[in-house]
């Protein structure tokens, strides 16, 4: 009962951190990290609810970086996140979501949809917005029945909202997370649509920058693609992490901790450099 890819309403999440806490509480969960996307300010209020439900929390952060021009996400895992490189580059980051958000808004109120940026941040309910506070926004006032039909009608690229992400370099977010003490580890690996041969491309580039491990067990993958991930992890020596990669109740078929076991070949993270006990 480890998971260790969550999300609270410091991001894109629908459960403050200290409710996220209680749930994975509820549910058996053990040890949890929350991995915020390009934010740390839910750690402080997890951690208090972590002390009174007995559950180990890992600091965490799931930092948007570039790879052969596409975003791809990086988990920084146990991270100091008073880290002072860590500060002042998330302080960059928000400020590039901010001016990224009002360009949606703009291109999204060219073509009929009313108050896009005040809704997006009425969900957001913090700095930090995100194209899922869109797509939330989007589905409400009745533009699209649900989040997939969003960003394939309006924020993917081609579509009228779409903004295309700026992030680090995919060797800056390693070398980052590990200034920052964590341990670094490539979320959802099959998410990226890649081709085989694309895909091992990257693990070997990850392997070249001393990234500490890949997710193979994930709310995003497959039965399938949980095996195929495995058989990656073991071709190129990485220690295997897993997580939900939970938003919240709203998502009903993600549930925090129900992940189905690892491939017993495999090395779990928290037994090559990852501390949770």
């Amino acid at each position: 009962m480890i998971d260790l890819h969550t999300h609270s309403t410091a991001s894109d999440g629908t459960l403050s951190p200290a409710d996220l806490v209680l749930q994975a509480s509820k549910a058996g969960v053990t040890a949890l990290a929350l991995t915020d996307h390009d934010c740390v300010a839910g750690i402080a209020e997890a951690q208090l609810a972590a002390d009174k439900n007995d559950i180990k929390l890992i600091p965490g952060i799931e930092l948007s970086v570039m790879w052969s021009g596409r975003t791809l996400h990086l988990l920084g895992l146990n991270i100091d996140t008073s880290n002072s490189d860590l500060t002042i580059a998330l302080q960059k980051v928000l400020d590039f979501r901010r001016w990224r958000a009002k360009e949606i808004a703009r291109k999204l109120e060219d073509i009929g949809v009313e108050n896009a940026l005040d809704g997006a941040r009425k969900m957001a309910r913090t700095d930090l917005i995100g194209r899922s506070h869109f797509a939330r926004h989007l589905v409400e006032q009745g533009h699209a029945k649900d989040f997939r039909q969003v960003f394939k009608r309006f924020l993917v690229k081609g579509k009228p909202g779409h903004v295309r992400g700026e992030w680090m370099s995919l060797e800056a977010g390693i070398n980052l997370i590990h200034q920052s003490s964590g341990v670094a580890v490539l979320a959802h690996p099959a998410r990226y649509n890649l081709s085989r041969t694309k895909l091992r491309s990257l693990f070997k580039e990850l392997k070249t920058l001393g990234a500490d491990g890949i997710e193979v067990v994930s709310g995003c993958h497959s039965k399938d693609e949980n095996q195929t991930m495995a058989q990656h992890a073991l071709d190129f020596g990485f220690p295997a992490s897993q997580g939900s990669d939970y938003h919240g109740p709203d998502k009903p078929w993600v549930q925090l901790g129900r992940l189905p076991p690892m491939h017993y070949r495999c090395t779990p993270i928290w037994e090559a450099g990852l501390k949770i006990s």
